[in-house]
C-alpha cells in the first residue's frame, strides 16, 4: 500500500524509522486551549456533542505538536447513551449511566442512532481539516469494558457486578454483549463513512478477566465485532487495546482478527516482540509516568521500546491515556527524542 499517512503506513504493515507517533487522550486537559474551550463551553459531555467544538478540541494536539494521528475526541461511553442509559459527568468525578443494569434487565435498552450524528460530524470536520500525512482515527469501546459501566453504572476497581453477573446469567450476559457488539458496529461504520481511516477498540478492563472469561467476554466480542467491519469496511485497519491482558494478550492478538494491538505500560515489549505473530503492527508502550519524570528515566523508557521493535512495524504511543499533570515540555521532550532530535 502506498500511503502519505505513516500510521496508516504501519497499520498496513510497514516498518517506519522513526516511528510515527500519537497519544491515547492527546486531546484534553493537560492543555491550556482544551482548558479554555472547555470553560468557554461548558461540561465534557456538552463539548463531545458540539461537533465544532470537539473538531477544534481533537485538532488541538496536531497544531501544537504535529502528532502523526488524530484521535477523535469523543468517549467511550456514547453507546450506552444511545442504547438508553442516562450519561452524566459530574465535576471532578467519573461517567454515572442510570439506571445500572446490575439485575440483567435489558428491556429498556433501545437504540437511537441520532445521538450518534453529532459523532460523524466531528469525524467529517477533523478530516476535512487535516493534511494528508495526518491519519484520523475513530475508536469505539469494547464490549466487554463498555457493559462493565453499564451493568454498575460507573467505574469500579474490579468490576465485580458485571463479572458476577456474567457467572450467575451468562444468557443474559450474553444477550448485553451482543447488543453492544450490534451497535459499536453501527457505530464505528459511520464514523468510517465519515472519513475515519483507522479504528482503535478500548478495552480498558480486560485485566479483570479470568482467562476462560477473557476468551468469552474480550476475545469472542471483538472478534465478531472486527469480523463485521472487514465485511463493510475491509481496507480500514483495526488496533485492538486489551489494557492489562498480561500473557492473553498473545490469544488475543491471534483470534480476534485485529490488524494491530495495543500494549499497555506492563507488558515487556521484548516478550510482546517474540509472542506476538510475525509481522503484526504494534502501538505503543510508554508509561504514562515516565512522560511526566522526563529526562533520563523518559529516554530509557523510549531506548528500551524502540530496540524492541526495531525489526517491527511500530506505532510509537502511550501505554494508556496521557495524564492531565504531564508538562507539555515533556511530550515535545517525547517527540524530539523518537525523531531524533
Amino acid at each position: 500500500m502506498i500511503t502519505t499517512a505513516p500510521i496508516l503506513a504501519v497499520l498496513a504493515g510497514e516498518h517506519r524509522d522513526p516511528p510515527p507517533i500519537w497519544l491515547m487522550r492527546q486531546a484534553g486537559r493537560y492543555l491550556p486551549e482544551y482548558r479554555a474551550l472547555r470553560e468557554a463551553k461548558g461540561g465534557f459531555l456538552e463539548l463531545v456533542y458540539d461537533s465544532d467544538a470537539a473538531a477544534e478540541i481533537t485538532l488541538q494536539p496536531i497544531k501544537r505538536f504535529g502528532v502523526d494521528g488524530a484521535i477523535l475526541f469523543s468517549d467511550i461511553l456514547i453507546v450506552p447513551h444511545a442504547l438508553g442509559q442516562h450519561l452524566t459527568f459530574g465535576p471532578g468525578e467519573g461517567p454515572r449511566l442510570t439506571p445500572p443494569l446490575f439485575d440483567g434487565a435489558f428491556d429498556m435498552l433501545e437504540a437511537d442512532p441520532t445521538r450518534f450524528q453529532l459523532i460523524y460530524d466531528t469525524v467529517r470536520n477533523v478530516r476535512a481539516a487535516l493534511p494528508p500525512e495526518i491519519a484520523m482515527l475513530g475508536f469505539a469501546g469494547s464490549p466487554w469494558t463498555v457493559a462493565t459501566y453499564m451493568v454498575a453504572g460507573q467505574g469500579s476497581k474490579d468490576h465485580a457486578e458485571a463479572r458476577r453477573l456474567a457467572y450467575r446469567d451468562p444468557v443474559a450476559f450474553q444477550a448485553l454483549i451482543d447488543r453492544i457488539v450490534h451497535t459499536t458496529v453501527d457505530y464505528l461504520s459511520g464514523q468510517i463513512q465519515a472519513g475515519a481511516q483507522a479504528i482503535q477498540l478500548f478495552d480498558s478492563w480486560a485485566g479483570s478477566l479470568a482467562p476462560s472469561e477473557f476468551e468469552r467476554w474480550v476475545i469472542a466480542p471483538t472478534a465478531d465485532i472486527v469480523g463485521r467491519l472487514m465485511v463493510r469496511h475491509g481496507e480500514v485497519p483495526i488496533i485492538g487495546f486489551p489494557k492489562g491482558a498480561g500473557a492473553k494478550l498473545a490469544a488475543y492478538a491471534a483470534e480476534t482478527g485485529i490488524d494491530a494491538v495495543g500494549l499497555d505500560e506492563t507488558i515487556d515489549p521484548a516478550w510482546a516482540d517474540a509472542m506476538l505473530p510475525p509481522g503484526m503492527p504494534v502501538q505503543g508502550n510508554l508509561d504514562p509516568l515516565a512522560l511526566i519524570a522526563g529526562g533520563q528515566a523518559l529516554k530509557d523508557s523510549v531506548t528500551r521500546i524502540r530496540a524492541a521493535f526495531e525489526n517491527r512495524p511500530h506505532i510509537m504511543n502511550l501505554g494508556h491515556g496521557i495524564l492531565p499533570d504531564t508538562p507539555i515540555a515533556h511530550v515535545e521532550e517525547f517527540l524530539a527524542m523518537v525523531r531524533g532530535g
